[in-house]
């Protein structure tokens, strides 16, 4: 009952503070207007992290002090640092080194100050703890691969927060069952805030994240992942919700966005492209293609990644050497079977349309010759001089 109010409190700020938000970004004209890659047809308000962050700050100030906070205040220090680089960027654009050297500072602060890392590979590939060096180079690596691979999906109404609210949803249950109750609050509170955003952001959206979101989101799903990783290989075998495959289970909690991400980036780089260059080869765009609505296309990929948790408490008990290679396969048979569909109904949507350049056979029209009354002419006022 207590994190069901810490989530309605964030839900009920949200939905306060969202309406006066979009107010001021709207005379303020901070926003996206359509054209170019833009799929939207109107200027749309953008910076709405800014009003979950706002609604989750509320009611982690509310709920939260009674927690021993100690243990995450390091990452609630990074949390905050990742908003004002989105928000910085949101505000005047940043050059992607300056990006990625902000990410950094947050990624480090979690990696190395809160210890919320990758310290053992637990026998997958025969790997076991890791030496100190390795362990914080490869976390921050998979922290910032996280963060950058969910702010890629922010491209469709109401996509990232459905799949940020799966995220939070499980996380914060699994916490709260494990007695891990300062990350639990933060999950829900997270979620309570995401919430309220998607009443503005599915479609027809009235506000986005933007990279003040984005990046917020990813980032904080990151580091909780791999915290769940972590607490999750520390408990006995026989505890409940104890996963044996511990980095399969954290992988398909963001699989859909990992899995984007480098078919994007292995599309691009086919193609001669830099992996960062800016396109529309991401899946909702594929879907889009075919005819969904926004609304649609959410709903599905929502569906499909909510298929994947469940599926991993069907292999609960099966090691990661079993268990990645099923998942892995499953995602690149789906992603296959997509592109070949809508490959195949664009083909015939085209098929179907007029031939722009289509050569006709033209036939001359047969013209009336013309024939001048000049006696009207003379009596007509027209100057013919």
């Amino acid at each position: 009952m207590f994190f069901f109010l810490a989530a309605l409190t964030a839900f009920s700020v949200g939905m306060i503070s969202m309406p006066i938000l979009i107010k001021i970004l709207r005379k303020a004209k901070i926003g996206d207007t359509p054209g170019g890659r833009k799929i939207h047809t109107s200027f749309i308000p953008s910076m709405g992290g800014v009003g979950f962050f706002i609604a989750s700050l509320v009611a982690m100030s509310i709920w939260a002090w009674q927690f021993p906070l100690p243990d995450i205040r390091y990452l609630l220090g990074a949390i905050v640092i990742m908003f004002i680089v989105g928000l910085r960027d949101d505000l005047i654009e940043m050059k992607a080194s300056q990006k990625i050297v902000g990410q950094l500072i947050a990624v480090l602060l979690v990696v190395v100050a809160s210890d919320i890392r990758i310290k053992n590979l637990h026998g997958f590939l025969g790997f076991e703890e890791l030496p100190l060096l390795i362990s914080y180079g490869f976390s921050a690596f998979v922290l910032l691969a996280l963060t950058n691979a969910f702010n890629l999906i922010d491209g469709l109404d109401g996509l990232a927060g459905t799949m940020s609210m799966l995220v939070f949803g499980f996380l914060g249950t699994w916490f709260l069952i494990q007695g891990l109750e300062s990350y639990a609050v933060l999950s829900f509170t997270f979620l309570g805030g995401i919430l309220a955003f998607l009443m503005f952001n599915w479609h027809p959206a009235k506000i986005f994240m933007g990279d003040t979101g984005s990046l917020l989101l990813g980032f904080t799903q990151g580091a909780l992942i791999i915290a769940f990783m972590e607490y999750n290989a520390g408990l006995p075998k026989d505890s409940f919700l104890q996963f044996e495959p511990v980095f399969t289970s954290g992988i398909v909690l963001m699989l859909y966005p990992l899995y984007d991400m480098a078919r994007v980036f292995a599309r691009r780089l086919s193609q001669g492209k830099g992996p960062m260059t800016p396109d529309k080869s991401h899946v909702h765009h594929f879907l889009m293609r075919m005819g969904l609505k926004h609304n649609q296309v959410a709903i599905l990929l929502g569906t499909i990644q909510f298929s994947f948790i469940l599926l991993i408490f069907l292999m609960e008990d099966i090691s990661d050497h079993f268990a990645l290679p099923v998942i892995s396969a499953v995602a690149l048979f789906l992603g296959y079977w997509l592109d070949k569909v809508t490959v195949k109904y664009v083909k015939r949507k085209v098929h179907k349309q007029p031939r722009v350049l289509e050569l006709r056979t033209r036939v001359p029209k047969k013209h009336k010759p013309l024939s001048l009354d000049t006696e009207k002419l003379k009596s007509s006022k027209i100057n013919l001089n």
